[in-house]
């Protein structure tokens, strides 16, 4: 029965056993000291008396002299010992029992999982995507070991279960109901929990976030459905933004072959185009380009019809035939490709950046605190002389893999101030932050936790598409129900998001397009956008794929 108790409530009883016999064993010595060495008799109350008054240090009365050196020294070492036992009694006994009848209000085994996702372990690779969780109601528990985190985790809301998988596995054993199961803790913990979920019955998908790829093959051995490493992905997006060798920036560009192309490029506070109506800027008219969207604050978004406001400080995505593209860039101020991409911080993250980057063949610098293999300048990034080392002034693009927030926001700082146009992609730890980036100067700001939010939301919570980033794509479609009206004055295809940039009919392909110009039935539109915006457009206008000429 006892061993079912609690360690503090099996402490605190044994303290509440432990004082009796010390005041009686301390009142009995007492008692025969004065009777034999002081020659004082004290009865066995007022001996008892005395013992309580020295190991509570409240004082002694009237009984307070001693002659004999033995009885003094016995008095001495019993009031040492009542403060020793005041400091001890109250952090070891008293508070731990307090505490855990505090921790009653967790739960400390699984409601039923019907219909419910499980997490093991609370961390930044989930934080999004709780949030999201949150925002559809979509129901999940959260299984925790840091009593700590899990007390927070529970006072902001969310449903949390507080326990040691490694000593008591039986907290799991409904786990079997829950509709998925995601592992977020340590390589070695995820592993642990997957046996477990699998030992207690779970059939259904199991997702790990792993640390380090080598550990994939184990964790599909011993029970998950796929195994994801975030931090690797994170390395990728940020690697694809600053280089254009690494992701095509358009998927299906290949089909036009040099006639169409397109460019990125920021729009400054003092460009014409900031702040204004992309109805009022007449692009397509005058210089024979769509706008397809923008990135504002790390989102693309595509246009939606001439009301369309130009952010200041947006990077705009424009698409149009090669001659026209400089002449609309000249108007904002280019995104340079030509210098070294500078990389600073050079964990993991940053070493999957590099990784990609010479894979691509693309000149990198590398910066970093400590020297080391692979570290070309070393220094702190927010010193000028490191960035003047660095070349940041001349580099196509800086990346910033640092590893705490608040230095990255400063970074930002200074590099945006050194190096005004140079491209700014920057790594976040924890979401909430990238707002503060942006603010800071960041063109492009990335978090672990988005990245494993958008992967895993896409196998939870039914979303048709949910990519690390927007791309946009090149299709060639059929007219449609489009037919018989002009490539670029449709309110219903610019309520699309897509675009017409090219038409080939029999064997011409028109890139400009006449005040008369018609869409026909058979001809072939090259509609460029994001994935939903093409969507969108072949679900409007009924339009199916255009097979490739001579197919």
């Amino acid at each position: 029965m006892a061993m079912n108790l609690k360690r503090s409530t099996r402490r605190l009883l044994m303290l509440l056993a432990l004082l009796p016999a010390a005041v009686l064993i301390l009142g009995t010595i007492y008692m025969l000291g004065m009777e034999h060495l002081e020659g004082t008799p004290r009865t066995f109350l007022e001996s008892l008396q005395w013992a309580s008054e020295t190991l509570t240090t409240t004082g002694y009365g009237a009984d307070s002299h001693w002659n004999h050196p033995v009885v003094a020294l016995f008095v001495i070492v019993g009031q040492f010992m009542g403060q020793f036992l005041i400091f001890l009694i109250f952090p070891i006994f008293v508070l731990p029992y307090f505490e855990e009848r505090f921790e009653l209000r967790l739960q400390h085994i699984l409601p039923p999982m019907a219909g419910k996702v499980f997490f093991y372990r609370y961390g930044l690779a989930i934080e999004s995507l709780l949030d999201e969780f949150r925002r559809l109601n979509s129901p999940c528990v959260i299984f925790e070991e840091n009593l700590a985190l899990a007390r927070n985790l529970r006072d902001r809301g969310y449903n949390v279960v507080f326990g040691k998988l490694a000593e008591d596995p039986s907290v799991l054993l409904r786990v079997k109901q829950a509709r998925a199961v995601v592992t977020n803790a340590g390589d070695h913990g995820n592993a642990t929990c997957a046996l477990i979920v699998r030992e207690c019955g779970f059939t259904g998908p199991l997702y790990a976030l792993a640390d380090d790829p080598l550990y994939r093959p184990p964790m599909l051995q011993i029970g998950a459905t796929e195994v994801f490493t975030p931090a690797h992905v994170l390395g990728a997006a940020l690697a694809s933004r600053a280089s254009r060798r690494i992701s095509p920036p358009a998927e299906g560009m290949h089909l036009l072959g040099t006639r169409v192309g397109m460019a990125e490029f920021r729009v400054r506070a003092g460009s014409p185009l900031a702040g204004k109506k992309l109805g009022d800027l007449h692009l397509r008219e005058q210089h024979g380009v769509s706008v397809i969207g923008q990135w504002v604050g790390g989102a693309f978004t595509t246009t939606k019809g001439p009301d369309t406001r130009v952010e200041p400080g947006a990077i705009l995505v424009i698409v149009g035939a090669q001659v026209n593209l400089g002449k609309v860039e000249r108007m904002g101020v280019p995104i340079d490709r030509t210098g070294p991409i500078v990389l600073a911080g050079f964990g993991a993250v940053g070493r999957k950046v590099i990784e990609m980057l010479h894979d691509a063949r693309e000149t990198c610098i590398v910066i970093d605190r400590l020297s080391g293999p692979g570290i070309d300048v070393v220094g702190n990034v927010l010193e000028q002389a490191t960035l003047n080392q660095a070349r940041v002034r001349e580099a196509s693009a800086v990346i910033l893999a640092l590893s705490d927030d608040s230095e990255s926001v400063f970074a930002t700082a200074v590099v945006r101030d050194y190096a005004p146009e140079v491209p700014l992609i920057v790594r976040v730890n924890r979401a909430p932050n990238t707002e503060r980036l942006y603010r800071s100067g960041a063109d492009f700001a990335i978090s672990v936790g988005q990245v494993a939010g958008q992967i895993l939301g896409y196998h939870l919570l039914d979303e048709q598409v949910i990519p690390v980033e927007n791309r946009i794509k090149f299709s060639r479609l059929r007219a449609g129900t489009l037919a018989g009206a002009h490539p670029w004055r449709s309110e219903a295809l610019d309520q699309t998001g897509a675009k017409i940039v090219a038409v080939e009919r029999g064997q011409d392909v028109f890139v400009e397009f006449a005040e008369d110009f018609l869409l026909r039935p058979d001809d072939a539109l090259f509609v460029c956008g994001s994935i939903s915006s093409l969507g969108r457009y072949q679900r409007e206008f009924q339009a199916s794929t255009a097979p490739a000429p001579g197919v």
